[in-house]
């Protein structure tokens, strides 16, 4: 080999090898594990209420951080939530839909997909289970009202029919009940690796609305009418809500949903 070609194989060597550093580097650097963001506690006091539809909380043991089982916990612990989780799915199966593969088919013949309807939502479709159609229709009459028109979304993601999570969870995705907004603008820093490459996820923050392009006042709307807020969640799922409130007691003509006991029963009536 001539000393040109010589040169010109040591000279290539060495671009690709600091390519390959490069491409090494930029990936460590992607792989890193995000920050958990604050969560401030900022909800404002609730107005009073113009819309045809209850203020409700979610109720207690559907809330994943109440159910999801982490291996540092007691056994005891462990047993504790995983009874409630099962409780979750019974009660979503109930009045949602048998979705295969968790809880039982005789608890409910109908699946969440034939409770599924064609909704809108501040002006984009979705599709949804039917019996919280009222619910989002208030929250976006009280989004209106309060919050304001600076942001507009442009994607919305409901009924799902296949499991995004794994470990013997579902997602509400599959019953229709949540609604993700702007998946590609309101981040996931602790779901998967992916999402957590999100640039926003990738920098030290001073509260966790600064991982996403939807305004607080959205939040707190949809938290008055039994929707949780998935960022308040260890995934910090800040595009993610989910209807976790009596559907039964959803419109204010249908009575407020009933004081529950500690496991979730209601309450008895006092005499």
């Amino acid at each position: 080999m001539s000393s040109r070609n010589v040169l010109f194989a040591t000279l290539l060597a060495s671009i690709l090898s600091g390519a390959a550093l490069i491409a090494f580097a930029s990936h460590g650097a992607a792989q890193r594990r995000p920050s958990p963001a604050p969560i401030p506690n900022d909800a404002p006091a609730r107005p009073e209420n113009g819309t045809a539809c209850n203020y409700q909380e979610p109720i207690d043991y559907l809330v994943r951080e109440n159910f999801v089982v982490k291996w540092r916990q007691p056994a005891e612990e462990q047993a504790v939530r995983r009874a409630r989780h099962e409780q979750a799915i019974r009660w979503r199966t109930e009045n949602y839909g048998y979705f295969e593969g968790f809880g039982q088919s005789s608890w409910n013949r109908s699946t969440p997909s034939d409770n599924a309807v064609r909704a809108r939502f501040m002006g984009l479709p979705i599709r949804i289970n039917e019996k919280i159609v009222p619910a989002l229709a208030c929250v976006e009459e009280q989004i209106r009202a309060e919050c304001g028109e600076t942001y507009r979304p442009g994607r919305l993601s409901g009924l799902r029919t296949s499991n995004t999570y794994h470990n013997g969870e579902v997602s509400n995705h599959v019953y229709g009940i949540a609604v993700d907004v702007d998946p590609t603008l309101n981040t996931c820093c602790m779901c998967v690796a992916q999402w957590g490459d999100h640039p926003l996820c990738q920098r030290e923050v001073e509260s966790i609305y600064e991982r996403m392009a939807m305004p607080s006042c959205w939040v707190h709307v949809f938290e008055r009418f039994g929707f949780y807020w998935l960022g308040r969640d260890a995934l910090q799922d800040t595009m993610h809500f989910e209807f976790l409130g009596d559907p039964d007691h959803i419109l204010k003509s249908q009575g407020p949903p009933p004081a529950r006991t500690a496991e979730g029963t209601p309450a008895a009536a006092t005499p």
